[in-house]
């Protein structure tokens, strides 16, 4: 399960993790620990915010709650990319195409996140890339999302 190697990735960095009740938070990462809102159900959804505070870890710093300040978004957007890129990379996009999976659900399914995580992810690309990316031999369309093995 992603959420389970997202923790043993976490702990071989030295990053202690704990579930713990944080209110509105989802998650929040500190001086080498993470906090996952226990009251999140899935672990789909733990996996991403799993990611999203590893990716604090390694390319943010300092205290960033306040969102109102430019530098603080641009940290947050930083994390959150770093868990797109890992968790939904554009080599998962191609594997899953191979193993026949057509849809959103099904690929959050297959990459064990959630749709929601998916459709930010997509996003992200496409503001990064424009409407497509080759890579390799397969052309990844992120609207309508699919990808395509160049003849």
């Amino acid at each position: 399960m992603l959420y389970e190697i997202l923790l043993i990735k976490a702990d071989n960095e030295g990053i202690d993790v704990y579930e713990k009740e944080i209110g509105k938070l989802k998650g929040l990462y500190f001086d080498g620990n993470i906090i996952i809102n226990s009251s999140i159900e899935t672990y789909s959804e733990k996996a991403c915010i799993l990611a999203e505070e590893l990716g604090h870890h390694y390319t943010t710093h300092g205290n960033i709650l306040d969102q109102c300040k430019v530098e603080n978004r641009k940290q947050e957007r930083r994390a959150r990319a770093w868990a797109y890129e890992r968790l939904v990379s554009l080599n998962s996009l191609v594997e899953a195409s191979k193993h026949g999976i057509r849809n959103r659900y099904e690929l959050a399914e297959f990459l064990g996140v959630s749709e929601r995580f998916i459709d930010e992810a997509i996003q992200y690309y496409k503001d990064k890339y424009g409407i497509y990316r080759e890579v390799g031999i397969y052309i990844i369309y992120f609207e309508p999302l699919g990808v395509l093995k160049k003849i």
